[in-house]
C-alpha cells in the first residue's frame, strides 16, 4: 500500500511509505516576498485500522521564506475514532518534532524538516505506526523515527536504531520476527547493501537478516480535493 496521492511520489530515502515531496517541491517553486510567514498545507490520505473503527491521517504544515534554507516543515498525526468523531493528536519526541498548532512552534527552528505519514496498524488495530522522517533544508541528513502509539494507554513511542553506526535509517514497518518491535534498513550513504534492523519501543536494535515487513490496515482517500493541500498566507 501507498501513502501517498502522487502516481509517481518522489521520497528523499526511496521510502516505501513516500512522503508528499513532489507537493513540498512544488510549493517551494513559488515567489515569497512578504516579510510575514506564509504557510501551505498537506493532508495525508488516512490508514483505516483493521476492524474499521479508526482513521489516522496527517496534517503538514511548510512555512514558506525568502530564503530556503529558512523555510519549515512541521507535522501533527491525528486519530479519529469513527464511531464518535473523537480526534484524538500525536507528537513524536524526534529531534525536529514539534506541534505546529502551538503558537510560534515553527518559528523556533527554521530549515528542519519533520513529516510525518501513517504507515500501519497493528493486527489488532491497538497499535498505530507511522513514519517520521527528518532533515534539513539544504544538507544531506535525512533519517526515519518510527513513531508507535498506544491505543488503550494513549503512550507514545518514538524510536530509531541504536548501538550501530549509521547515517540513513529507513522505516519499513513492523518486524514480521519480532511482532512487537519495528524493521528498519539502515547504513552509511554510498553503501551498497544496508542490513535490516528490528527495534523495540526502549530502543533495543537487533539484527534481522532474513525479516520482513509487515502491516495492517488499508489506504484510503481523503474527502480534499487535488493533492490534498491547502494555503494560507
Amino acid at each position: 500500500m501507498t501513502s501517498s496521492s502522487h502516481s509517481h511520489p518522489f521520497d528523499p530515502l526511496n521510502s516505501p511509505y513516500p512522503v508528499p515531496w513532489n507537493w513540498v517541491t512544488a510549493m517551494m517553486a513559488e515567489t515569497v516576498a512578504s516579510s510575514t510567514p506564509v504557510f501551505r498545507y498537506y493532508r495525508s490520505q488516512s490508514l483505516i485500522s483493521p476492524n474499521g473503527d479508526y482513521a489516522a491521517y496527517s496534517r503538514i504544515q511548510l512555512q514558506l521564506s525568502n530564503s530556503f534554507t529558512q523555510n519549515r516543515i512541521a507535522s501533527i498525526l491525528f486519530v479519529e475514532d469513527l464511531q464518535t468523531g473523537e480526534l484524538q493528536t500525536i507528537t513524536p519526541a524526534a529531534p525536529f518534532a514539534d506541534n505546529p498548532f502551538v503558537a510560534d512552534a515553527v518559528l523556533n527552528q527554521p530549515g528542519t524538516i519533520a513529516m510525518l505519514i501513517p504507515v500501519a496498524w497493528s493486527e489488532g488495530g491497538e497499535r498505530l505506526l507511522a513514519r517520521e522522517f527528518e532533515s534539513m533544508f539544504g544538507s544531506s541528513l535525512a533519517s526515519d523515527f518510527a513513531v508507535i502509539w498506544e491505543r488503550h494507554s494513549n503512550r507514545t513511542y518514538t524510536l530509531a536504531p541504536t548501538q550501530i553506526q549509521y547515517s540513513n535509517a529507513v522505516l519499513l514497518g513492523w518486524s514480521q520476527t519480532y511482532p512487537s518491535r519495528v524493521l528498519f534498513r539502515a547504513g552509511n550513504m554510498g553503501d551498497e547493501d544496508w542490513p535490516l534492523y528490528a527495534v523495540d519501543t526502549s530502543g533495543q536494535t537487533t539484527y534481522a537478516a532474513e525479516d520482513e515487513p509487515i502491516t495492517f490496515g488499508q489506504v484510503t482517500s481523503s474527502n480534499w480535493a487535488g493533492p490534498q493541500g491547502y494555503s494560507c498566507a
